[in-house]
């Protein structure tokens, strides 16, 4: 038996017919050494906020608006586009049958939608639950729109519907690791009877998810199916397909000099991550460590490229001189360079003339309490100078910073971005 490999392709990979064509040939290639599982994302443009999930999402907050009918054009839009995509890519199609099939699937499943937001319209009521309904539309059509593809280029493909997935109950405020071991379970029984005679093309979203998915992992949802489904198959690698040929030492639109990094430490990816980089969640990659299968970050544009490995510690593949060593090799050069956005620094000195007993625990309680998280910190024992990144509200920072002022002085600055 091939070694089973699954492949998560973002919205953008996957964001017209022309790119549904391009990966589908990719995924041909692959299957020639491998046994290939793909996952996908909902089909997006350029612009994240014209995606497929984006509008969803938009149209959830128009089914509440009095006397508005936009989640009907939004349907409408995203309809359309999909039946687009579909004509492009199958419209030459020696086989019409395909075609035929695949645009009334689209229609059946966006008047379905239709039906669904204009019941929650009626009750004037959208739960956690209906909106998961809502937006895994998204997933179901790319991955129908795909699976059709590969079945006209001569790849047996099979469409796997997420929907059914979670059949145990599970009490939504103890979602620890051992619902995520259920999960992992789950997606082995619905893809391994078929993954030997098939390319199994799997929805990114599964549900209903107790608590909401979209509330409990956040729009990373894809890349979490993409690496239980590795765990639950024991995949040999889990690959994640982008625009960009891999993990660099800087973002190459902003730093041409920039080099692609061969591997990377899970701790070093977690970094970048946090940092600005999107390069995979933490939790999503925490899974499939645990389970020591390495991440490999590759270029859907440029398939032949290597990419970067994030490498498990202990992993056969581990090289003696990757950066998942460098605190040994490398100890002296930073990994790789990150500018994050819309960064604001509180300097905090102490405002009594003698050392502050608790001064920092008082400070850091108080942005605790209004959920600040700081991302950098330089500390002395009476001063404290933090960077500051993604904030619920500015009301939240003045109400925290006012309270820090009855026992130091603060200095706020607004940097814009900062580099890490």
């Amino acid at each position: 038996m091939t070694e089973k490999i699954v492949l998560k392709y973002g919205g953008t990979s996957v964001g017209s017919g022309e790119r549904l064509v391009h990966v589908a040939k990719v995924v041909k290639n692959i299957k020639e050494t491998t046994t290939p599982i793909v996952v996908l994302s909902a089909m997006s443009g350029t612009k994240k906020s014209e995606g497929t999930t984006s509008r969803l999402l938009e149209a959830v907050q128009e089914i509440l608006k009095p006397q508005s009918q936009r989640y009907l054009h939004i349907v409408d839009m995203i309809e359309n586009s999909h039946l687009e995509a579909a004509i492009f890519a199958l419209g030459n199609s020696e086989n019409k049958q395909i075609l035929e099939d695949l645009e009334n699937d689209i229609r059946g499943e966006c008047q379905k939608l239709r039906s669904f937001m204009a019941a929650a319209e009626i009750i004037d009521e959208i739960s956690p639950k209906s909106k998961d309904v809502i937006v895994s539309m998204g997933e179901k059509l790319s991955a129908r729109l795909f699976t059709a593809v590969l079945n006209d280029q001569g790849v047996a493909a099979k469409y796997i519907n997420l929907d059914k997935l979670i059949t145990k109950q599970f009490d939504a405020s103890e979602l620890d690791q051992s619902f995520y071991d259920y999960l992992s379970l789950r997606l082995a029984e619905e893809i391994v009877p078929y993954m030997n005679t098939h390319v199994c093309v799997v929805t990114g979203f599964f549900g209903p998810c107790p608590g909401s998915l979209l509330n409990t992992v956040g729009r990373g949802y894809t890349d979490l199916t993409a690496a239980l489904i590795a765990v639950g198959i024991q995949a040999a690698e889990l690959q994640i397909w982008k625009e960009v040929d891999g993990i660099f030492t800087a973002d190459p639109r902003k730093v041409p000099r920039a080099k692609k990094l061969r591997y990377i430490s899970p701790e070093e990816a977690a970094e970048l991550t946090y940092y600005g980089s999107e390069v995979i969640h933490p939790f999503t990659m925490e899974q499939v460590i645990r389970a020591c299968i390495p991440i490999r970050i590759k270029n859907t544009f440029n398939p032949d490229g290597s990419g970067t490995l994030i490498i498990p510690e202990g992993h056969p593949m581990t090289p003696t001189t990757s950066s998942a060593s460098l605190s040994n090799a490398f100890s002296r050069h930073p990994t790789a360079v990150t500018i994050k956005d819309h960064v604001i620094v509180l300097n905090v000195h102490s405002n009594r003339r003698s050392v502050s007993h608790g001064f920092l625990a008082q400070t850091f309680l108080i942005l605790d309490q209004f959920n600040i998280v700081v991302d950098l910190i330089s500390t002395s024992e009476v001063h404290v100078s933090m960077a500051i990144g993604k904030i619920e509200s500015e009301e939240k920072l003045q109400k925290a910073i006012e309270n820090i002022k009855k026992f130091a002085t603060v200095i706020i600055i607004n940097l814009g971005r900062f580099t890490a």
